[in-house]
């Protein structure tokens, strides 16, 4: 199933087990989203849950903070990473902030869908990787699947979550096929705190070098373990899944045995999750560490024009340079 259909499978699950989830944005009825994800969904629920805003993204992320307050558990869509910033401060002063200036009283279960990254040849403001700027911001889930069997899992647990979640959805991974099991039992936790929504994973076991990435990157990683296997290095590979918080525990226990770690994300290497990783794992891994943590991610330029973002993206000849020098120590 393509990542985007398993999403679609998640959001009509989770519509079925709770009438208090409905979603809301831009063309998501009738069109089914720019990327097709709703498709469907309005016929079936109806436009009382499925719901075509106007082109406001402040009116639907304020609009969502009132009903989630008001015992709804909101969807929305933002139709593009770079159209959140007209929504940012609804996001980072009142969502973020809503449960801990009431001390748990009020709590604001708002999903904020972003397709975001680069590499489909997009215009400007359509190939953006914010999610710094929200995993900065205290008060918020960030999270991001890289295979369709995560997408169909975690947007139901974002949803079943009493905190709000950037759910970031690769764009460029969106037809990328995978298997899905639409009827293995989905682990909500106990009033939606589930630690599996947080929980990296080994996605490929190696014993010579850690690669680490989430959503759009985590193919490249796969691409990049391939090639060194071809030249006798065993590269393990951990899907960070979640950027906050992070499971750094899972990151620490790789990097102990294989003594090198690299890290790469499409966002800008200057100041990004990478940066967090990097310190973290210097800090519990310094005696373990073989060479230096390296990152590779976007250049810290506002995203360049599409003809030129193959050469800005984390592809696999940079990934491959950083692991040669990790590997060269």
């Amino acid at each position: 199933m393509p990542l985007a259909k398993a999403v679609n499978a998640g959001l009509r699950a989770a519509m079925h087990r709770d009438p208090k989830v409905l979603l809301m944005g831009e063309d998501i009825g009738a069109l089914g989203g720019v990327f097709r994800v709703t498709d469907g969904l309005q016929s079936e629920f109806g436009r009382d849950r499925v719901v075509d805003t106007p082109l406001a993204e402040s009116g639907i992320i304020g609009t969502a903070i009132g009903l989630a307050m008001a015992g709804y558990r909101p969807v929305c869509e933002i139709q593009f990473d770079g159209f959140v910033f007209p929504g940012f401060d609804q996001i980072t002063t009142q969502l973020a902030k809503l449960a801990y200036r009431s001390q748990g009283r009020v709590r604001v279960p708002v999903v904020v869908r972003i397709p975001y990254g680069g590499g489909i040849g997009a215009i400007e403001h359509h190939s953006e990787s914010p999610e710094s700027l929200f995993a900065h911001t205290p008060g918020l889930r960030v999270v991001s699947p890289a295979t369709s069997a995560d997408a169909f899992t975690m947007i139901q647990q974002a949803i079943a979550s009493p905190d709000p979640v950037l759910f970031l959805e690769p764009k460029a991974r969106y037809w990328d096929r995978s298997e899905v099991d639409l009827e293995a039992p989905v682990d909500l936790g106990e009033s939606g705190v589930t630690t599996g929504l947080h929980s990296a994973r080994v996605v490929r076991p190696g014993r010579d070098a850690t690669l680490v990435g989430y959503g759009p990157t985590v193919k490249t990683l796969h691409a990049a373990a391939d090639a060194a296997a071809q030249e006798g290095h065993e590269l393990e590979v951990i899907d960070l899944r979640s950027v906050s918080p992070l499971d750094v525990p899972t990151v620490v226990e790789s990097v102990r045995r294989t003594g090198r770690l690299v890290v790469a994300h499409e966002a800008p290497t200057f100041l990004g999750p990478a940066a967090e990783v990097a310190a973290r794992v210097t800090e519990e891994c310094f005696y373990h560490l073989q060479a230096p943590v390296l990152r590779v991610g976007g250049f810290h330029t506002p995203y360049p024009a599409s003809a030129h973002e193959e050469e800005y993206l984390p592809g696999l000849d940079r990934v491959l340079d950083a692991v040669d020098r990790a590997l060269a120590y």
